[in-house]
């Protein structure tokens, strides 16, 4: 199977306002930087750790290539597939970025006509400073990650990068630590189950071993001098039982991790097909799942919240990294970083 995206896809893809770069990577404008457009609110980001929603370009250089196929994931994981692409069949990454510039411009190119939108912010949008390699599909498949990263902060201009992954691919994280800088700035980890079982059945990793090769990835970043974030999806009635909690913060302490985000599974896109609106818990049955977990792990503390994303930030006491990563952005001064729908 060639890696090239079919063209049926690529045209469903389209339609959901997907821009479609080289063989498969993939760019799209997130609806908090169209609302940040619209100085109406920013992402949760933007509060934690000062990103410029605005100017964040949301890509993957693998949008349909993951090795894990999660019940709560909203992206179009009906159309992945897997495989572990060599660096002889991918896009190398100066195609990659060059691509995804140009197609994230052409879905920016549509809001000129907006007569809501700030053209002052829609002009500094075009050069984006932040880059979140989380898109759709796992990133880390990408070989030439590194090299992609290592890229986008000499040559473009990118003043913080993430890197959203499953964890299922532990050399990756090795390869950024030794490509001289190819690290990210801030490295996120899925950790959705306390243990293999809840694992196999959140998760469901293509991987015989992925409960193993995960444990593999906390060893291995735990000890790499980057922020590291732990992310929980919690999903109501499956992965979010009090019995739990300790087998959580042995995982969020086996990573050393600087942040743990508990965020509320969001019935939202394709996960609709696999759980129910039931399986999305409310603001304030994350935050007492998110404050349960405190007592299990007595260097972290409650560090921030929004509601609207349903989303609770806890810091490790002992980090030595500050919570912002960057100044907030003197352009988005005033606008509400937890406004509440109407």
């Amino acid at each position: 199977m060639g890696l090239e995206m079919p063209f049926e896809v690529r045209l469903q893809l389209k339609k959901k306002k997907y821009g479609i770069a080289g063989q498969q990577a993939a760019v799209q404008i997130c609806t908090w930087t169209k609302k940040s457009l619209k100085r109406e609110a920013v992402c949760y980001k933007h509060k934690f750790y000062g990103i410029d929603t605005h100017r964040c370009a949301e890509v993957t250089p693998l949008a349909l290539l993951c090795s894990q196929n999660c019940i709560f994931c909203w992206r179009p994981m009906e159309f992945m597939r897997f495989r572990e692409p060599s660096p002889q069949e991918v896009d190398d990454p100066k195609t990659i970025i060059e691509g995804l510039l140009k197609e994230r411009e052409k879905l920016l190119s549509g809001f000129k006509g907006n007569k809501d939108v700030d053209k002052d912010l829609l002009k500094e949008a075009l050069k984006p400073t932040h880059w979140a390699i989380s898109l759709a599909g796992e990133p880390t498949l990408y070989p030439l990650l590194p090299e992609m990263i290592k890229l986008l902060r000499e040559k473009y201009g990118a003043e913080t990068i993430f890197v959203v992954s499953n964890g299922m691919h532990p050399e990756r994280f090795q390869e950024m630590y030794e490509t001289r800088n190819g690290m990210p700035s801030q490295i996120y980890i899925s950790i959705d189950a306390p243990n293999e079982k809840v694992f196999k059945k959140v998760n469901r990793s293509v991987y015989e071993d992925g409960w193993e090769r995960l444990h593999h990835t906390l060893e291995i970043i735990s000890k790499l001098p980057v922020r590291k974030v732990a992310r929980l999806t919690l999903i109501k009635g499956i992965n979010d039982k009090e019995e739990y909690l300790k087998q959580y913060a042995d995982l969020f302490k086996k990573g050393n991790f600087d942040f743990i985000e508990v965020k509320a599974y969001m019935w939202l896109g394709y996960s609709r097909r696999r759980l129910t609106i039931k399986n999305m818990p409310s603001h304030e049955e994350v935050k007492s799942f998110a404050l349960s977990l405190i007592p299990h792990l007595r260097h972290y503390s409650y560090e921030d919240e929004v509601k609207l994303s349903r989303i609770v930030l806890l810091k490790n006491n002992y980090s030595p990294f500050p919570t912002l990563l960057k100044e907030k952005s003197p352009s988005l001064k005033g606008i509400k970083e937890d406004k509440e729908e109407n």
